[in-house]
């Protein structure tokens, strides 16, 4: 049974490439940052944890997508804040357009059906 409240994980999984160098664009964040911002961007439909994405960030970190560095937070804390490299613009720009392409074939798919209930 699929629930219109939540994603599925391999949507999820799909996204987060993209989602996080678009959230990037905004200006340097770090994980948890990012996890709360997807989450308020979905209204709450995409939720991922640290678990998830930490690894994710790494992967994106040793393909040059995002640069990273530790900082000190207010609290006294270090964390380590991520930014979009000059490679990560260019992924970005090419995952844009492939969403696009499946958002317009769904679309042109989609539209004629009024009503799928």
């Amino acid at each position: 049974m699929y629930s219109a409240a939540m994603l599925s994980r391999e949507l999820v999984a799909a996204s987060t490439v993209p989602l996080v160098l678009s959230v990037l664009t905004e200006g340097e964040s770090y994980g948890y940052a990012l996890i709360q911002r997807v989450r308020e961007l979905s209204g709450g439909r995409i939720e991922w944890t640290e678990g998830m994405l930490y690894p994710v960030l790494h992967w994106m970190e040793k393909q040059r997508m995002i640069e990273a560095g530790w900082r000190e937070a207010e609290t006294g804390r270090k964390r380590k804040y991520y930014r979009l490299s000059k490679e990560g613009r260019k992924a970005l720009r090419n995952e844009r357009e492939q969403w696009m392409t499946v958002h317009e074939t769904l679309t042109r798919l989609w539209k004629p059906q009024l009503n799928l209930t």
